[in-house]
């Protein structure tokens, strides 16, 4: 089982967008059995809180639910049940810093798709789309690095 989580400062944007995209690139494989797969947030102000409406509704667009998601924050515990923590900027990896036990299961999502850089934010931006496409090849490609058999480190 390979368990992963996504992580953003609020959870109702960009971590979500990724656990569901993450989810529905697991499900089209046929590897769902095989994955654990959540997200959470550095911050607490928008716990208990859906997902965004534009970002629910780009995932809906795209036949993806996110239907009954709540924001959570990140805990130590994450670190004990995830094998990999995956925060989509560098700012979510200093708060991670102070919340996690180690640092040794936490990349940048932007790894994944080949670049050193951060996922757009549509908090400020309002673009969903650069957003959602930069999930997409760091999903992809995170998909593509754990189906290879290569090490998480």
């Amino acid at each position: 089982m390979k368990r992963i989580l996504f992580v953003c400062h609020g959870n109702i944007c960009r971590s979500p967008m990724a656990e569901f995209v993450m989810k529905d690139i697991v499900q089209r494989n046929g590897r769902t059995d095989d994955y654990r797969i959540a997200s959470a947030a550095v911050s607490d102000e928008e716990t208990g809180n859906p997902v965004y409406p534009p970002v629910r509704q780009l995932l809906s667009r795209l036949g993806i639910s996110c239907r009954d998601k709540r924001a959570r924050r990140l805990t130590a515990d994450d670190y004990r049940e995830y094998d990999l923590i995956i925060a989509m900027d560098r700012s979510n990896l200093r708060c991670m810093k102070r919340m996690l036990p180690a640092m040794d299961k936490t990349h940048l999502m932007m790894e994944y798709a080949g670049q050193d850089r951060d996922v757009a934010d549509p908090w400020y931006t309002g673009d969903f789309e650069t957003c959602y496409r930069d999930i997409l090849a760091g999903c992809q490609g995170l998909f593509t690095h754990l189906e290879s058999g290569e090490s998480n480190d």
